[in-house]
C-alpha cells in the first residue's frame, strides 16, 4: 500500500518479505500474490486490485 500505483520489483518485496537470501525465489512470491488475490478480489483470475508488472514486479492499484 506504501506504494500504491507504482510498481514493486520481485527483488524488493522478496527481501523485505523473507530476507536477502531470498531475493531470487520468485516462486515464493507468485504463491503468496496467488492467496492474496484470493482473498480480496473479486475475481482473482482477473485482478483488480494486484497486478502483474510482467518481468518487473507487482503493482497495487491506487484508488
Amino acid at each position: 500500500m506504501e506504494h500504491a500505483g507504482r510498481p514493486v520489483r520481485h527483488e524488493n518485496l522478496l527481501r523485505s518479505i523473507w530476507g536477502p537470501p531470498y531475493s531470487n525465489e520468485r516462486e515464493y512470491l507468485r504463491v503468496v500474490i496467488n492467496q492474496l488475490r484470493k482473498k480480496i478480489e473479486d475475481d482473482p483470475a482477473h485482478p483488480f486490485y494486484i497486478l502483474t508488472e510482467s518481468h518487473i514486479g507487482y503493482r497495487f492499484r491506487e484508488e
